[in-house]
Parts: structure tokens; C-alpha cells; sequence
């Protein structure tokens, strides 16, 4: 501030290249300078808000959004640097008053408007207003996926990995499906459900960013169902059929009703249950099936080592054991299996993370990133198939002899099967309502910088119409899933590395929101399970697979905040991140509100990995109560200004 200065004066310079000016600043591209009239001056002639530390403030928070700071460094001259600058400050206003409006916990007695909005509600308002929107920028969807730069080689890459992340956890899927019911459920009908569930919803559904498919959720539930038919004596596809119908009909009406407005409660807590129960049922299914392959390979065997080398007399040996025990005991079997298994997830994480590492090119590295779950699952089954092709493997079994499609005869029924049916479809819906919101609610999440608006309701109501044809072929359902809607579109944005306060960090600059690269993944699902079924497919050993759901599991627990403070319970006091959270928020309220969710997701373990199927079914309606609960009962021992920033929404 200077005496002699009667106005207020602002210069800013773009640098031509970024300049590292130490710690703190090892990336400057602007130079911002304020000169401001004197207090006195000021206070004789201008308003307190026109001071140079307020002007300053004013120019720090707009410069501090990374994607201002990229849209003033491309352009290309002083007008339309100003015209940015001004329209940036309009945009970062309106924004921030929406974020408070977002950030903040919903109280109860404002419950109804902060979640329906302050006009009039009438049935199907939400799902018409999202068809209008959408409609408008359909054409875009399609060329969004051709122009621009780098546009089309990204549009390759995240076809190739959407192949490969959508067809190989179907066949994972499918094998757990077999498992669970006899081989009514089996590979080809997941692969085929994958590809015309995935090309459907590219057509038809509203965020094109969502990728369709099968999940562990609803292969417990799957199973649920098989139980209980078995023991009712119910045709199992008759009553799948008729689940499905119920629940696809309770679906429609969530939509038509606007219900998925209800998902404002859904705060990062209860997305962040939902993924560690997935991650755990992921764990819960390996463990399982290595257990199984010990057991029979291990459990009743004859434990006489032969001493004699000879391999006639080793070959009698062995098939007289097997004759006396009647199973073949295949210890080298079950080694292979747990090496194949765990080398997947290893060689997956080492792929996955090698972009943190300092070799190679940073190109490159994503490269190994982006695909180490093909890779792996490739590499790891070569490894099984040929390096050691004497030992006996699993491998999944087609079932050739079951019809891909099979329209279930609804009407076999007795009366009442369908009040059991209707009670097991309620609950299903609870389970793709929160599923499908919750995969919508983290797409759409600000950060993401998506231009084209939300449309859970539209989405869920196409989801509803998909499911009601599978429900009637006997092919698994489908909905919206995690964690690959937000690698699909991690894997169409423009993403770029930022330094602050010495953490590198990667934010994304803009998404190519296109529907083409789902459409010809699938397109491509499609074509291999007439080409690619039974070789070389049925080269893949069922503990790669396995091994697939390990890896998954693992990944998506990369940037859950749950699983950060669980860490921070068996963590040195004086190595905590410098989250937010921690800043904010006394030690001893964030554990009691890591133990609350603690508590929360052992309680839904309990009924959804229940041995009863009749307490099985419930879980979905258990993980919708905790919503109710989060805003009732944990208010009542953490105070809001916590839990704002513990578990503040999106």
C-alpha cells in the first residue's frame, strides 16, 4: 500500500514456462501484483472489501482451482485471458454456494427441502426433467468420443481396458455363480448378460460413465435364492424369474417417485461401508475357495510318501489311493492353485502401482498401470497353462448342456411362492437402489468436473427395464458397479500430476463424457463368446480368477477414508496425514466415529454372509437403515461441525 496511489491497480503476468522458485512454489505460472491506496485513502474513498489483502484473497481462492489456472494458461490472448478470468469468478461463486449447500449435514427439520428442493413435487418430475436434459446433449455423447486431442487414442485405450475389466470379472462372476447354483447361473450366461447389459445401457441409460455388471452383493443374493428354493421344492428360474419382476417393479416406482433424492443422506460413510462390504465379500470368496481346493485335495488323502522313484510305481500308487478313497488326491494342485492366486494379486498391485515408480517413461508407466489387470490375469494364466501343464488345474466349466436362454415359466407358482417372491424382491431393491445410487453419487462426484448433469432417477429406471428381460432369460442382473464406472471414467479424463506442500497429486483437468467406448467394449464382449468360448478362454485357471477378485478388493480400498482410519487406530500418533479431518477434528471423536462405522459394517457382515438364507436376505434393507441412523442417532454423540468434516457429502 502507498500513500501517493489513489486507485486500486492489479498486473498479472503468465509466465512462459513454469519456474521453480523453492519449496512450495516448484510449479509458478502467474505472478499476481496488487497496489492499493493507503488505509487512509482508502477509508476516505473507497470500501473496506477493495483493500489489497481482500483483493488478494479474492485472486488466491480463484487461482487456487486448478481448472481456472489450466483455462487461463490456454489462452491465447489479453482479451480472452480477462473474459476467463471474469467468467471463472461468476462460475467459482455460483459453485461454492452450491458446495455449501452439498458439504453441509442434513438437520431434520430441514430435511424435505434440502432433499426434493423447494417446488412443487409430482410423479415422474425427476425422471422427465433428466430425459429433457439428457436428450439435448445426446448427439454430444457420441461425438465427444471422436473430437478432440488425443481424443481417439484415449478412446482405444479405454476400450481395450473396459474388454478386459468388464469380460474377465464376468467369467470370475460366472464361476461363483456356477458354484452357488448348480450350474444354473454359469459363465456364458454372465458373459452374455455382460455384453447386451453393457450395450443397452450405452443406448439407453443416462451417464454414460456407469459400467454395468454383475457384483458380489448379488451373487450372495443369487444364491439366497437358490437356497431357498432347494428347500421350498420351487423351480429355481421360475422364482428368479419372479424375484426379479418384483423387484424391477418396486425400481420403476423408486424412480417414477423420485426416491433417489433420498440419497443426499447418503454421506461418504455409508459409501465407504458399502465398498469395504464389497472388498470384503471379494476376500470372503477367495478364502472360501482355496479352503475348498485344500480340502479336497489334502482332506482323506492317503499320506504314505512312496519311496520308491520309479514313475510306473508311483503312477500304480497313485491310482490306488484314488480307487480306495475314490477322489484323486492332487496336493500339487492345491500349491499351484494358492501360487496362481496370489501371484495374480501380486504381479496386479506391482502393475498397478507402478506409476508412482521413477522407471521408465511417465507415459509408459500408465501404460503398465492402466492395463495390469489384463496383464496379470494373462500372464499369471500362460504361467499355469504352460510352465506347468503336467499338474492338474480347475478350470470353469461351460455347461454347454444348459440353454444360454430360457424363458421361466412364472406361472408354476403356488401362491404362496409369489408372497415369498415378493418379500425377497422388496429387499433386492434396496439392494440395487443403493448400489446403483451410490456408484451414481461417486461419479458424479464435483471433482470429476462432469458437464452434463446427474440422472440417477433415469438411470435407475433403464437399469429396472434391463433387468426385467434378464430376470425372464434367466441371466444374472446387473447394475451399476465398483470400482469400474470410476476407473472408466478416470480412464477418458485428461489427468494431470500437482505438487502441494511437497504431495504430488492428480486432478482431473476434463472428461470426455462419450458413450462409444462402453458400446464397443461390449460390442466386442459380444463377439467372443461365439469365438473366443471354449479356447482360449477356458485357459484361464479358476485361481487366477480368484486371485481377479483379491486384486479388486485391494484396489478399491485406494482412497476410502474408512480404511484410512482404521490405519490410523494401529498408526504412530506422529505419522498421521495431514488430512482435513485431522485438523479439524479432535483424535478422540475421529476414532469414535471410525468405531460407530466399524460397528455398522461388522453388523451388516453378519446378516450378509449369514449361513441362514432367510436372515441372508435381509442385508440390503440393513445397509438402507444406516442412513436414517447416520443422521438420528451418530448426531447425538458427534457434533455436526465434526461430522461435517468427517463425513460431509460430496
Amino acid at each position: 500500500m502507498l500513500n501517493t496511489v489513489q486507485h486500486r491497480h492489479v498486473a498479472i503476468a503468465r509466465l512462459s514456462h513454469p519456474t521453480n522458485l523453492g519449496r512450495t512454489m516448484q510449479d509458478l505460472r502467474f505472478i499476481i501484483i496488487v497496489i492499493a491506496p493507503s488505509r487512509a485513502v482508502r477509508l476516505r474513498d473507497t470500501k473496506g472489501t477493495k483493500t489489497a489483502l481482500e483483493t488478494t484473497r479474492t485472486f488466491a481462492t480463484l487461482f487456487a482451482d486448478m481448472e481456472i489456472r489450466q483455462r487461463l494458461v490456454m489462452a491465447q490472448s489479453v482479451e480472452a485471458f480477462r473474459s476467463t478470468l471474469l467468467s471463472a469468478a461468476k462460475e467459482l461463486a455460483m459453485d461454492q454456494n452450491q458446495w455449501r449447500e452439498r458439504k453441509s449435514s442434513i438437520h431434520l427439520s430441514q430435511a424435505k427441502e434440502q432433499i426434493f428442493g423447494p417446488n412443487a413435487w409430482y410423479p415422474f418430475r425427476g425422471l422427465m426433467e433428466e430425459f429433457k436434459r439428457r436428450l439435448a446433449v445426446y448427439p454430444s455423447d457420441f461425438t465427444d468420443g471422436v473430437s478432440g486431442h488425443r481424443t481417439v487414442q484415449k478412446l482405444f485405450s479405454t476400450v481395450v481396458f473396459l474388454y478386459f475389466a468388464c469380460l474377465l470379472p464376468a467369467i470370475a462372476f460366472g464361476v461363483l455363480n456356477d458354484d452357488n447354483t448348480n450350474g444354473g447361473i454359469n459363465v456364458r450366461k454372465v458373459i452374455i448378460a455382460q455384453a447386451i447389459g453393457g450395450i443397452f445401457f450405452s443406448l439407453f441409460g443416462g451417464q454414460p460413465m456407469i459400467i454395468l455388471l454383475t457384483t458380489v452383493p448379488l451373487a450372495i443374493y443369487i444364491k439366497v435364492i437358490y437356497k431357498i428354493s432347494e428347500e421350498l421344492g420351487y423351480d429355481f428360474f421360475a422364482m428368479y424369474a419372479c424375484v426379479g419382476l418384483f423387484c424391477q417393479l418396486f425400481l420403476v416406482l423408486y424412480s417414477a417417485t423420485e426416491l433417489c433424492s433420498l440419497m443426499k443422506l447418503a454421506t461418504r460413510s455409508a459409501e465407504e461401508m458399502f465398498s469395504l462390504f464389497i472388498a470384503i465379500a471379494f476376500t470372503v470368496e477367495s478364502i472360501r475357495a482355496i479352503h475348498n481346493i485344500f480340502l479336497k485335495n489334502y482332506s482323506g488323502c492317503d499320506s504314505t510318501k512312496p519311496t520308491n522313484e520309479n514313475s510306473t510305481t508311483l503312477s500304480n500308487l497313485t491310482s490306488a489311493v484314488a480307487q480306495e478313497n475314490g477322489v484323486l488326491c492332487r496336493r500339487d494342485t492345491s500349491i499351484l492353485y494358492m501360487l496362481l492366486m496370489f501371484g495374480t494379486l501380486w504381479l496386479g498391485l506391482f502393475l498397478y502401482n507402478f506409476r508412482k515408480t521413477p522407471y521408465l517413461t511417465r507415459s509408459r508407466r500408465e501404460w503398465l498401470a492402466d492395463y495390469a489387470l489384463p496383464a496379470s490375469v494373462l500372464i499369471m494364466s500362460f504361467t499355469g497353462s504352460y510352465c506347468f501343464a503336467d499338474i492338474a488345474k480347475d478350470r470353469f466349466r461351460l455347461r454347454e448342456n444348459v440353454p444360454i436362454m430360457h424363458l421361466a415359466d412364472i406361472f408354476s407358482l403356488p401362491p404362496s411362492g409369489y408372497f415369498v417372491c415378493l418379500l425377497l424382491g422388496f429387499s433386492l431393491s434396496f439392494l440395487f437402489f443403493m448400489d446403483q445410487n451410490i456408484t451414481s453419487a461417486i461419479v458424479n462426484n464435483p471433482q470429476n468436473k462432469l458437464k452434463k448433469g446427474q440422472t440417477q432417477n433415469l438411470d435407475l429406471f433403464v437399469v429396472a427395464l434391463l433387468n426385467v428381460f434378464l430376470s425372464m432369460f434367466g441371466l444374472p442382473w446387473m447394475h451399476g458397479a465398483l470400482p469400474h464406472s470410476p476407473l472408466h471414467l478416470r480412464a477418458l479424463a485428461d489427468v494431470e500430476e500437482r505438487v502441494s506442500q511437497g504431495h504430488v497429486h492428480e486432478v482431473i483437468m476434463n472428461v470426455r463424457e462419450t458413450r462409444l467406448a462402453t458400446l464397443i467394449a461390449h460390442s466386442l464382449i459380444l463377439i467372443s463368446t461365439f469365438y473366443l468360448i471354449p479356447y482360449p478362454l477356458q485357459l484361464i485357471p479358476t485361481s487366477v480368477l480368484h486371485g481377479l477378485f483379491l486384486y479388486m478388493a485391494l484396489t478399491s480400498l485406494s482412497g476410502n477414508e474408512m480404511f484410512e482410519r482404521l490405519l490410523l487406530l494401529i498408526t504412530e500418533q506422529q505419522a498421521y496425514p495431514p488430512t482435513h479431518y485431522i485438523r479439524k477434528v479432535p483424535q478422540r471423536k475421529v476414532h469414535l466415529f471410525t468405531a460407530c462405522q466399524l460397528l455398522q459394517l461388522i453388523i451388516l457382515c453378519g446378516f450378509g454372509f449369514s449361513p441362514y438364507p432367510f436372515i441372508e436376505m435381509v442385508f440390503p434393507i440393513v445397509c438402507f437403515f444406516f442412513l436414517p441412523i447416520r443422521h438420528t442417532l451418530i448426531p447425538r454423540i458427534i457434533d455436526y461441525k465434526y461430522l461435517d468434516a468427517l463425513d460431509g457429502r460430496h
